[in-house]
């Protein structure tokens, strides 16, 4: 396997605190829904990754459109990342996932969905432990 680049963040304070590249290019102040005064002051550690995971699912999505066919314009990819309290006492994360492909149907975006989860790294990185949730439309 061949590393293509390493990103590096630095937490302070968990999930009311903030976050940090050495590079100087990310510097968040991070909100916490689950703090009263906190759930506004900026994006939840969720929402950073539902976003992360919006644009490197929707990079898989291109890449599996232009496999099966034309590659397509305009599309959109949706993330909505839950905070779920397991029956442990522990917390995991579900995932859905929504691609808008104009000019699809809704099966054949449906199996660029699916072949777009096997490639994307973020959907790797979550098989076993995540629900993840495919939705075309």
């Amino acid at each position: 396997m061949l590393t293509l680049f390493t990103a590096e963040a630095i937490s302070k304070g968990g999930r009311s605190g903030t976050i940090k590249a050495p590079d100087g290019l990310l510097e968040v102040t991070l909100g916490n829904p689950l703090a009263k005064g906190l759930e506004r002051r900026g994006p939840s550690p969720e929402l950073l990754f539902a976003g992360a995971y919006a644009a490197c699912y929707h990079g898989a999505v291109g890449n599996a459109a232009k496999k099966f066919g034309p590659p397509v314009a305009d599309s959109t990819v949706r993330a909505r990342v839950s905070l779920i309290e397991d029956d442990q006492g522990g917390y995991r994360l579900a995932v859905e996932l929504q691609a808008h492909l104009p000019g699809m149907d809704p099966v054949q975006t449906q199996r660029i969905m699916e072949e777009a989860h096997k490639t994307c790294p973020y959907s790797k990185a979550l098989r076993g432990d995540t629900s993840v949730k495919l939705v075309a439309g």
